[in-house]
């Protein structure tokens, strides 16, 4: 007999409805939060995507796959033709000079040379009737002569022996030419009868073995080649295609660190020897071979490895770095100091910092790489006195109006864009030039020029403009950008300092 369950159903009911309104309001609640939170969000985040500006080290390297192969290579070939008896030495063997590698069959000069020593003899016997002839020649033309000047023979047999005796001096002649002849053919016999033996011209390893007992080689044409050795697997070398948009970086003695596929826990270093100027042309593109030497002591890595050597061009330590994306950012209209249109407002510079404070720390960094001595560093520090002391008499003159512009401003005649460019680049290589005239003179000659050159990509250095957040405002900044590793570049001058929030991008606005 059934059970009837209509009361239990209408006991539940209202518990249902009761959940099921509690989880809408909690749902309904979800929602508003979310809703609030995304919007108070959305103006934190205000109206431009930032980066901070870092301060850490940019490492610039060209990187290309080379194949590591030994500094000094010897192929060893046979001269003459012959079948192989014995092969002495097999792969990876460490052999020595002079050590016999292979012996090719001596029999066919072996006999040769018996023939020469035969023909040799033959030669001399000639030669000894020859002069035989000779002699009884002579006496016969002795005789004639004498009886001659009595008058006992005729003028004409003086001169038939006399003819005689020239025809035995010649025989004489040819068959003493012969046995030289003969002697030489039998030497070159000899040398070919030493060539059967096939030796090690250095001291070395055995890469490959191109030969079996019993096979026969011909070097009618050319050598064939039998061993390939290595001279000293401890010197290594890897030679690298580069580009030709890149091969202006690369100079001997760069360090080029590479790992090796094969030995993963392990990195490795080279350093660029040589920059060949033979060039390549593959596909319209052209490349030139960069030789880089890699210490193998350990005997760790292999001939023929493949490698990702990267040549470093340059490094950067303790700089001031921004993301790419800030370099390519450029408003959709004139940004100020104010905010959107008007004049550019001048950069802010962050307390205590003199103007142009970016490029004394670009000068103090080349200056330490000098190693300056006392006296060296003391002109230095002088020099830079001097410019802080002038910069900021024209910075208390420009505050009381007596000056026209920034501090630091140059004032420049009319004319396009890069004419004043390149006068600002002269006027400021003049100053500087005389600024740091006498700590110049102080240098040694691999000094000055390591100063100079530091001073020239210092005044030569590209410039942007950046744009700097500051209290929600875009503000531009002029710097000068200095290395990239292709992700951040290095920054310097215009007041930026580390932590600085500079903007990416703009947000779309809703």
């Amino acid at each position: 007999m059934s059970r009837s369950t209509g009361p239990q159903v209408s006991r539940f009911r209202p518990l249902l409805l009761r959940i099921g309104a509690a989880v809408t309001v909690l749902a309904v609640l979800g929602a508003g939060i979310w809703y609030w939170q995304k919007q108070r969000a959305g103006k934190d985040e205000g109206a431009f995507r930032t980066t901070a500006v870092e301060r850490g080290s940019i490492r610039v390297a060209i990187s290309s796959t080379g194949t590591l192969s030994a500094i000094s290579t010897v192929t060893v070939g046979s001269q003459i033709s012959g079948q192989v008896l014995e092969v002495l030495a097999d792969f990876n063997d460490e052999v020595r000079q002079g050590q016999v590698l292979a012996r090719i069959d001596p029999k066919t000069y072996e006999t040769q040379i018996e023939q020469g020593n035969a023909q040799v003899a033959s030669a001399r016997a000639s030669l000894n009737q020859a002069v035989a002839t000779q002699r009884n020649a002579e006496l016969d033309y002795q005789r004639k002569a004498e009886l001659v000047q009595r008058q006992l023979v005729a003028r004409s047999d003086v001169d038939l022996a006399k003819a005689a005796l020239d025809q035995a001096n010649a025989q004489v002649a040819a068959a003493r030419a012969q046995i030289a002849q003969q002697t030489a053919a039998t030497q070159t016999t000899r040398v070919n009868l030493d060539r059967t033996v096939i030796r090690s011209p250095v001291d070395g390893v055995v890469l490959t073995r191109s030969i079996e007992p019993g096979q026969t080689v011909a070097a009618s044409l050319q050598a064939p080649e039998l061993f390939t050795i290595a001279e000293d697997l401890s010197k290594m070398k890897i030679e690298r295609a580069v580009d030709e948009a890149d091969i202006a970086q690369a100079q001997a003695g760069q360090p080029v660190p590479f790992p090796a596929d094969a030995i993963p826990d392990r990195q490795f270093r080279g350093e660029v020897q040589q920059v060949r100027l033979s060039a390549t042309t593959t596909s319209n593109v052209v490349t030139y071979p960069v030789v880089v030497n890699v210490d193998n002591a350990d005997g760790t890595l292999l001939p023929g490895l493949t490698v990702n050597a990267e040549i470093e061009v340059s490094r950067r330590d303790e700089i001031l770095k921004v993301s790419n994306a800030a370099l390519r950012f450029k408003p959709a209209t004139a940004v100020t100091g104010g905010g959107i249109g008007g004049p550019p407002a001048p950069a802010a510079r962050p307390a205590g910092q003199p103007a142009g404070g970016g490029l004394a720390d670009d000068l103090q960094r080349a200056a330490t790489a000098l190693k300056l001595d006392a006296a060296q560093q003391e002109k230095f520090d002088a020099a830079q006195a001097a410019i802080r002391q002038r910069q900021d008499a024209r910075r208390n003159t420009n505050a009381q109006g007596g000056g026209f512009g920034p501090p630091g401003m140059i004032v420049m005649s009319g004319g396009n864009r890069a004419d004043i460019e390149a006068q600002v680049r002269q006027r400021m290589a003049a100053r500087m030039k005389e600024d740091f005239a006498s700590f110049r003179d102080s240098l040694d000659d691999a000094q000055r020029k390591q100063w100079d050159t530091a001073l020239s990509n210092l005044v030569n250095a590209r410039r942007t403009t950046l744009y700097r957040l500051v209290d929600g405002k875009a503000q531009p900044v002029m710097v000068r950008v200095g290395a990239s590793d292709g992700s951040t570049t290095e920054i310097s001058g215009g007041g930026i300092a580390e932590g600085d929030q500079i903007i990416t991008g703009e947000r779309a606005r809703e």
